[in-house]
């Protein structure tokens, strides 16, 4: 797949799902690394980060030595080489931190309500043009993940404040990244050079990680994370951004949280029960009626 490929209409369904699955599937190896164990978790919040965005780059150094496309060096496309990594490290690091102190479920609360929030302001701001309906779907969406989130809605007044600002920081930085997506030219050079240019701060990182507290398993964990989930599927949604509007991408990553539920309850044996066949329904119902009519 080409980026010349990437803004066909037809394509963008199936590079959403990709992309939404690989969200996914951060939340889930982040989880699954940091939770605490009977010998404690498999590694540390920093390294974690590190290791994901060292593999990420990586993973995507090839992106770095194809030939590029015209319309690349404008001013804009210029600060975006600089803006993209810092907010990619800005995502990444509290990202990580958050869910050494927050339950998983409040996190993706808390993450993706304030990805809406700042998608959504960006689009008013921008002057486009958001129908009844679609302010109806996502709010029947995001009523969706607080059924989802329910069991623990009583246990909300209590989650940690710190862990809770740095996951809203993270929500925020990652709708700034996906506002930069939408701009890219070169979706696959523009993830491989965030990652490259966040290089410096991922080497500062690692330095400060402890390294005592990594197991093999937690290594290839953030491995998985930063060279699959993250470089690849961010890749991905960055080529799925040329056919969505701001309002539709961010309704589509209400269906993150809702995956991951899944996914933990088949692979990480989370419950699975009517509370969720319902929170389903919200959402998609929420993200059908927000998406008709593009």
């Amino acid at each position: 797949m080409t980026d010349s490929a990437e803004s066909k209409p037809g394509g963008t369904l199936p590079l959403t799902v990709l992309a939404l699955f690989a969200f996914a599937g951060n939340s889930l190896l982040c989880r699954a690394a940091l939770a605490p164990g009977p010998d404690g978790p498999a590694m540390d919040a920093v390294g974690f980060t590190a290791i994901r965005l060292i593999s990420g780059a990586l993973f995507l150094l090839p992106a770095l030595g194809s030939k590029p496309s015209g319309g690349t060096t404008s001013p804009a496309n210029s600060a975006r080489r600089w803006q993209a990594p810092a907010v990619l490290l800005l995502y990444a690091v509290p990202f990580s931190l958050s869910y050494v102190s927050i339950p998983a479920g409040a996190g993706a609360l808390i993450l993706f309500g304030c990805v809406q929030l700042t998608l959504l302001l960006a689009a008013k701001l921008a002057g486009e043009a958001i129908p009844p309906r679609r302010w109806i779907g996502a709010a029947l969406a995001f009523g969706g993940l607080i059924v989802l989130l329910a069991p623990g809605a009583d246990d909300l007044a209590a989650v940690d404040p710190v862990g809770a600002g740095l996951m809203a920081v993270a929500g925020i930085a990652w709708g700034l990244y996906t506002l930069l997506g939408r701009g890219s030219l070169e979706p696959t050079r523009d993830t491989a050079r965030a990652f490259a240019y966040a290089l410096p701060g991922a080497l500062l990182l690692a330095v400060l990680a402890e390294p005592r507290a990594a197991t093999s398993e937690g290594i290839s964990l953030a491995i998985a994370s930063g060279a699959l989930c993250s470089g690849l599927g961010y890749a991905i949604w960055y080529r799925a951004l040329a056919g969505h509007s701001s309002f539709s991408a961010a309704v589509s990553q209400l269906l993150v949280p809702l995956i991951a539920a899944v996914l933990g309850a088949l692979l990480l044996e989370e419950s699975l029960d009517a509370q969720l066949a319902l929170s389903a329904a919200l959402v998609l119902g929420g993200i059908f009626l927000g998406l008709r009519g593009r």
